[in-house]
């Protein structure tokens, strides 16, 4: 029996994303006895799903656009690679 090797199934690395503060309206952070909580509002909830699906619908994170025009500027990058249509063969 082979022996066991762990590894991380998604391992951390350095973030470089950049974020912004969508809001901070309806957040608040209570204290109930020895405990610490942050406190949602639903309405705040319903701003930041409706932020992140606008934005995931119609844009794309800087870190990946850069990505795909070092793929577009690669002299050695296939149509394939650039996702561009290739001729039709002549029949």
């Amino acid at each position: 029996m082979p022996e066991f090797s762990y590894s991380d199934l998604l391992p951390t690395a350095a973030d470089s994303t950049e974020y912004r503060l969508v809001t901070t309206d309806g957040i608040r952070v209570e204290k109930l006895g020895d405990r610490t909580f942050l406190m949602v509002e639903p309405s705040t909830l319903t701003t930041l799903a409706e932020t992140a699906i606008h934005d995931i619908s119609h844009y794309l994170r800087t870190a990946h656009l850069e990505q795909l025009r070092r793929i577009i500027d690669d002299p050695e990058a296939s149509a394939n690679d650039r996702c561009a249509k290739t001729p039709e063969p002549l029949l």
